[in-house]
Protein backbone atom coordinates (compact mmCIF):
# COMPACT_ATOMS: atom_id res chain seq x y z
CA UNK A 1 0.00 0.00 0.00
CA UNK A 2 1.26 3.70 -0.64
CA UNK A 3 -0.03 6.93 1.13
CA UNK A 4 0.88 10.16 0.63
CA UNK A 5 -0.40 12.45 2.89
CA UNK A 6 1.62 16.19 2.91
CA UNK A 7 0.29 18.05 -0.48
CA UNK A 8 -1.10 21.26 -1.44
CA UNK A 9 -3.33 23.39 -3.55
CA UNK A 10 -3.06 26.47 -5.79
CA UNK A 11 -5.05 28.21 -3.24
CA UNK A 12 -1.62 28.38 -0.82
CA UNK A 13 -0.59 30.91 -3.66
CA UNK A 14 2.93 29.01 -4.55
CA UNK A 15 1.79 26.00 -5.78
CA UNK A 16 0.73 24.94 -9.28
CA UNK A 17 -2.06 22.82 -10.68
CA UNK A 18 -5.82 21.63 -10.48
CA UNK A 19 -6.90 19.56 -7.76
CA UNK A 20 -7.82 16.81 -10.19
CA UNK A 21 -4.33 16.59 -11.71
CA UNK A 22 -3.11 15.63 -8.25
CA UNK A 23 -5.30 13.00 -8.00
CA UNK A 24 -4.63 11.98 -11.50
CA UNK A 25 -1.15 11.77 -10.93
CA UNK A 26 -1.44 10.00 -7.31
CA UNK A 27 -3.46 7.01 -9.13
CA UNK A 28 -1.19 6.81 -11.86
CA UNK A 29 1.70 6.32 -8.88
CA UNK A 30 -0.68 3.34 -7.61
CA UNK A 31 -0.87 5.76 -4.35
CA UNK A 32 -4.02 4.43 -1.83
CA UNK A 33 -4.51 7.20 0.03
CA UNK A 34 -3.78 10.63 -0.37
CA UNK A 35 -4.14 13.39 1.79
CA UNK A 36 -4.04 17.38 0.83
CA UNK A 37 -2.86 19.21 3.68
CA UNK A 38 -2.44 22.72 2.14
CA UNK A 39 -1.38 25.87 4.73
CA UNK A 40 -3.61 26.58 6.81
CA UNK A 41 -4.56 30.53 7.11
CA UNK A 42 -3.02 32.70 9.62
CA UNK A 43 -2.85 36.78 10.29
CA UNK A 44 0.79 36.06 8.77
CA UNK A 45 2.82 35.86 5.87
CA UNK A 46 -0.42 35.79 3.95
CA UNK A 47 1.81 35.36 0.45
CA UNK A 48 1.93 31.61 1.33
CA UNK A 49 -1.13 30.56 2.87
CA UNK A 50 -4.97 30.45 1.76
CA UNK A 51 -7.09 33.59 2.91
CA UNK A 52 -9.11 32.68 6.54
CA UNK A 53 -12.06 32.94 3.91
CA UNK A 54 -11.17 30.56 1.41
CA UNK A 55 -11.41 27.50 4.12
CA UNK A 56 -14.96 26.55 2.82
CA UNK A 57 -13.69 26.28 -0.50
CA UNK A 58 -10.88 24.69 0.26
CA UNK A 59 -13.09 21.74 2.14
CA UNK A 60 -16.12 21.60 -0.12
CA UNK A 61 -13.49 21.30 -3.16
CA UNK A 62 -11.26 18.72 -1.16
CA UNK A 63 -14.64 16.55 -0.12
CA UNK A 64 -16.25 16.99 -3.93
CA UNK A 65 -13.25 15.83 -4.99
CA UNK A 66 -13.02 12.57 -2.38
CA UNK A 67 -16.60 11.78 -3.33
CA UNK A 68 -15.85 12.15 -7.17
CA UNK A 69 -12.82 9.80 -7.04
CA UNK A 70 -13.96 7.49 -4.33
CA UNK A 71 -14.13 4.35 -6.29
CA UNK A 72 -10.52 4.57 -7.50
CA UNK A 73 -8.67 6.21 -4.67
CA UNK A 74 -9.33 7.33 -0.80
CA UNK A 75 -8.64 11.33 -0.55
CA UNK A 76 -8.26 12.86 3.39
CA UNK A 77 -8.67 15.95 4.38
CA UNK A 78 -5.94 17.90 6.31
CA UNK A 79 -3.91 21.32 6.60
CA UNK A 80 -0.40 22.06 7.13
CA UNK A 81 -0.43 24.77 10.41
CA UNK A 82 2.86 26.95 11.12
CA UNK A 83 3.34 26.80 14.97
CA UNK A 84 2.73 30.35 15.61
CA UNK A 85 1.33 30.88 19.21
CA UNK A 86 -1.54 33.17 19.14
CA UNK A 87 -2.03 33.53 15.54
CA UNK A 88 -3.33 29.90 15.08
CA UNK A 89 -6.93 30.33 14.08
CA UNK A 90 -9.62 28.21 15.98
CA UNK A 91 -11.50 27.37 12.52
CA UNK A 92 -8.22 25.50 11.60
CA UNK A 93 -7.76 23.96 15.06
CA UNK A 94 -11.48 23.22 15.39
CA UNK A 95 -12.30 22.11 11.50
CA UNK A 96 -13.39 18.53 10.82
CA UNK A 97 -10.81 17.47 9.11
CA UNK A 98 -8.59 14.10 8.73
CA UNK A 99 -5.66 15.16 10.72
CA UNK A 100 -3.34 18.24 11.20
CA UNK A 101 0.35 18.96 10.18
CA UNK A 102 2.50 20.90 12.88
CA UNK A 103 5.07 22.65 10.88
CA UNK A 104 7.86 25.48 11.80
CA UNK A 105 8.60 27.54 8.93
CA UNK A 106 9.89 30.61 11.24
CA UNK A 107 12.82 31.60 13.79
CA UNK A 108 13.75 34.93 15.53
CA UNK A 109 16.90 36.79 14.07
CA UNK A 110 17.75 36.97 17.66
CA UNK A 111 17.85 34.90 20.59
CA UNK A 112 15.34 35.80 22.80
CA UNK A 113 12.38 33.12 22.20
CA UNK A 114 9.89 36.27 23.42
CA UNK A 115 10.22 37.55 19.84
CA UNK A 116 8.32 33.71 18.71
CA UNK A 117 5.43 34.27 20.77
CA UNK A 118 4.93 38.15 19.59
CA UNK A 119 5.84 37.50 16.01
CA UNK A 120 8.74 40.27 15.55
CA UNK A 121 11.80 39.94 13.78
CA UNK A 122 10.66 36.63 12.36
CA UNK A 123 12.38 35.19 9.04
CA UNK A 124 11.35 32.00 7.07
CA UNK A 125 14.46 30.32 7.16
CA UNK A 126 13.47 27.63 4.41
CA UNK A 127 12.46 30.64 1.70
CA UNK A 128 15.52 31.17 -1.01
CA UNK A 129 14.77 34.76 -0.28
CA UNK A 130 15.72 35.30 3.39
CA UNK A 131 18.93 33.04 2.46
CA UNK A 132 21.32 35.77 3.15
CA UNK A 133 19.98 35.87 6.62
CA UNK A 134 22.54 32.52 7.62
CA UNK A 135 25.44 34.80 7.42
CA UNK A 136 24.49 36.21 10.11
CA UNK A 137 23.42 33.68 12.86
CA UNK A 138 25.26 30.97 14.50
CA UNK A 139 24.37 27.84 13.51
CA UNK A 140 24.48 25.72 15.84
CA UNK A 141 21.88 28.07 17.93
CA UNK A 142 19.57 28.07 15.00
CA UNK A 143 19.15 24.47 14.64
CA UNK A 144 18.63 24.22 18.33
CA UNK A 145 16.20 27.35 18.18
CA UNK A 146 14.56 25.22 15.66
CA UNK A 147 14.47 21.72 17.29
CA UNK A 148 13.12 24.37 20.73
CA UNK A 149 10.48 25.40 18.61
CA UNK A 150 9.43 21.60 17.39
CA UNK A 151 9.42 20.80 21.21
CA UNK A 152 7.13 23.87 21.99
CA UNK A 153 4.69 22.21 19.48
CA UNK A 154 4.67 19.10 20.76
CA UNK A 155 3.91 20.07 23.83
CA UNK A 156 0.41 22.22 22.93
CA UNK A 157 -0.63 18.46 21.69
CA UNK A 158 -2.77 20.14 18.99
CA UNK A 159 -1.55 18.70 15.69
CA UNK A 160 -1.42 14.86 14.29
CA UNK A 161 1.83 15.06 12.60
CA UNK A 162 4.83 16.67 12.90
CA UNK A 163 5.79 17.99 9.14
CA UNK A 164 9.69 17.69 7.29
CA UNK A 165 11.38 17.61 11.38
CA UNK A 166 14.50 18.87 10.02
CA UNK A 167 13.39 21.09 7.98
CA UNK A 168 16.09 23.66 9.19
CA UNK A 169 18.55 21.82 6.96
CA UNK A 170 17.20 22.39 3.66
CA UNK A 171 19.81 24.81 1.97
CA UNK A 172 22.63 22.40 3.42
CA UNK A 173 24.18 24.14 6.69
CA UNK A 174 24.69 21.70 8.90
CA UNK A 175 25.42 22.00 12.52
CA UNK A 176 28.77 21.33 13.76
CA UNK A 177 26.98 19.89 17.44
CA UNK A 178 25.41 16.23 17.13
CA UNK A 179 22.08 16.76 15.66
CA UNK A 180 20.86 14.05 18.30
CA UNK A 181 21.85 16.30 20.93
CA UNK A 182 19.72 19.05 19.47
CA UNK A 183 16.97 16.84 18.86
CA UNK A 184 16.34 14.79 21.77
CA UNK A 185 13.99 16.86 23.68
CA UNK A 186 12.25 17.75 20.58
CA UNK A 187 11.12 13.86 19.84
CA UNK A 188 10.84 13.11 23.10
CA UNK A 189 7.98 15.93 23.46
CA UNK A 190 6.73 14.25 20.05
CA UNK A 191 6.36 10.54 21.37
CA UNK A 192 4.68 12.21 24.67
CA UNK A 193 2.21 14.26 22.53
CA UNK A 194 1.40 10.34 20.54
CA UNK A 195 2.34 12.27 17.40
CA UNK A 196 3.32 10.78 14.09
CA UNK A 197 6.01 11.36 12.21
CA UNK A 198 6.37 12.38 8.69
CA UNK A 199 8.76 11.03 6.38
CA UNK A 200 9.41 13.27 3.52
CA UNK A 201 10.55 12.82 0.08
CA UNK A 202 10.80 17.20 -0.17
CA UNK A 203 14.23 17.27 0.63
CA UNK A 204 15.60 15.53 -2.26
CA UNK A 205 13.98 18.29 -4.37
CA UNK A 206 16.25 20.89 -2.20
CA UNK A 207 19.55 21.69 -1.67
CA UNK A 208 20.13 19.76 0.70
CA UNK A 209 19.15 16.60 -1.08
CA UNK A 210 18.41 14.70 2.05
CA UNK A 211 15.55 13.04 3.01
CA UNK A 212 13.26 14.36 6.06
CA UNK A 213 14.23 13.43 8.68
CA UNK A 214 17.82 12.43 8.41
CA UNK A 215 18.49 9.10 9.05
CA UNK A 216 20.69 9.23 12.45
CA UNK A 217 17.25 11.28 13.83
CA UNK A 218 14.35 8.61 12.33
CA UNK A 219 16.63 5.51 14.13
CA UNK A 220 15.94 7.59 17.10
CA UNK A 221 12.60 7.81 16.65
CA UNK A 222 12.04 4.15 15.62
CA UNK A 223 14.10 3.52 19.70
CA UNK A 224 11.49 5.55 21.51
CA UNK A 225 8.68 4.29 19.39
CA UNK A 226 7.55 6.87 17.27
CA UNK A 227 5.01 6.31 14.48
CA UNK A 228 6.06 7.30 11.24
CA UNK A 229 3.87 7.97 7.73
CA UNK A 230 5.09 8.72 4.49
CA UNK A 231 4.93 12.26 2.48
CA UNK A 232 6.17 13.97 -0.95
CA UNK A 233 4.99 18.00 0.42
CA UNK A 234 3.68 18.39 -3.44
CA UNK A 235 3.20 21.94 -4.67
CA UNK A 236 2.47 20.57 -7.96
CA UNK A 237 1.13 17.57 -9.29
CA UNK A 238 4.39 15.78 -10.95
CA UNK A 239 5.91 15.98 -7.13
CA UNK A 240 3.41 13.52 -5.70
CA UNK A 241 4.37 10.49 -4.50
CA UNK A 242 8.13 11.61 -5.32
CA UNK A 243 10.52 8.80 -3.87
CA UNK A 244 7.54 7.68 -2.28
CA UNK A 245 9.48 3.93 -2.73
CA UNK A 246 13.00 5.20 -1.36
CA UNK A 247 10.98 6.55 2.29
CA UNK A 248 9.50 3.09 2.23
CA UNK A 249 12.77 1.55 2.02
CA UNK A 250 14.53 3.61 4.51
CA UNK A 251 11.77 3.05 7.05
CA UNK A 252 12.06 -0.43 6.72
CA UNK A 253 16.05 -0.53 6.63
CA UNK A 254 15.74 1.09 10.04
CA UNK A 255 12.96 -1.33 11.46
CA UNK A 256 9.44 0.29 11.02
CA UNK A 257 7.29 -2.28 10.10
CA UNK A 258 3.90 -0.01 9.43
CA UNK A 259 2.71 3.43 9.24
CA UNK A 260 -0.18 5.73 10.27
CA UNK A 261 -2.85 7.47 8.55
CA UNK A 262 -5.98 9.36 10.29
CA UNK A 263 -9.57 9.30 9.48
CA UNK A 264 -11.52 11.87 11.62
CA UNK A 265 -8.88 12.36 14.18
CA UNK A 266 -8.10 9.23 14.55
CA UNK A 267 -4.87 7.48 13.87
CA UNK A 268 -4.68 4.05 12.45
CA UNK A 269 -1.24 1.73 11.76
CA UNK A 270 -1.03 -0.59 8.63
CA UNK A 271 1.30 -2.62 7.62
CA UNK A 272 3.59 -2.33 4.86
Amino acid sequence: MRVDLHNHTKLCNHAEGEIEEYIEAAIEKKIDIFGFSDHAPMNFDPKYRMKLSQIAIYEQMVKETKERYKDKIEILLAYEVDFLPGLIEDRVLNAKVDYLIGSVHFLPKTSSHKEILIHQNLWGFDNPEFIGEYKNQDIDKIWQDYFDAIEAMAKKRLFDIVGHLDLIKVFNYKPKKDVRVIARNALKAIKKSDMVLEISSAGLRKPVGEIYPSKELLEMAYEMDIPITFASDAHKPEQVGFKIEELKSLAKGIGYSEFAIFRNKEKILIKF
